[in-house]
């Protein structure tokens, strides 16, 4: 069973070891800028973790809120109360084997769980087939138009 917890300092050399791993290199290619995110105060608006199974660490990811980081890559999009999320499986072993989509729907619990997030916007490259599928799978849905993956709050019934 996979649970998030806080990402702290003594992290840093294991994130480091996942961050030089060949197959994750390829999509979190600014090594130093991973590294500066988690340990620097000027980001203390995003919140960083640690994905356990079972105690042990195999992954990391993070949330944020989209309005307060300066990226524009969600298009036309209104992003009113909305957070982005990244992610990662750092153990090799655990890939292929849907711990990514639970990651991801843990997260994206979370999200909604602490935040008055209406929705969450997230923005893979296109050749990263694996992490768009994994999107889908964990209940994102596709916007073509802002080429953007979207997970909306669900309205409670009352």
């Amino acid at each position: 069973m996979l649970n998030l917890r806080d990402f702290s300092e003594t992290d840093i050399p294991l994130f480091t070891e996942w961050l030089n791993k060949d197959y994750i290199k390829k999509w979190y290619t600014e090594t130093e800028e991973w590294l500066k995110e988690v340990s620097c105060e000027d980001f203390a608006f995003v919140h960083h973790f640690i994905v356990t199974d079972n105690s042990k660490p195999i992954g990391f990811c993070q949330y944020y809120e989209y309005s307060q980081s300066g990226e524009d890559w969600h298009g036309t999009a209104d992003i009113k109360d909305t957070y982005s999320i990244d992610y990662l499986i750092g153990e090799k072993e655990y890939l292929g084997k849907g711990f990514g989509t639970q990651l991801l729907r843990l997260l994206t619990e979370k999200i909604f769980e602490e935040t008055n997030a209406v929705k969450i916007i997230v923005k893979p490259e296109k050749e990263n087939a694996a992490s768009r599928n994994t999107l889908l799978l964990a209940g994102y849905f596709y916007n073509a138009e802002n080429d953007i993956f979207i997970f909306k709050r669900q309205e409670s019934c009352r």
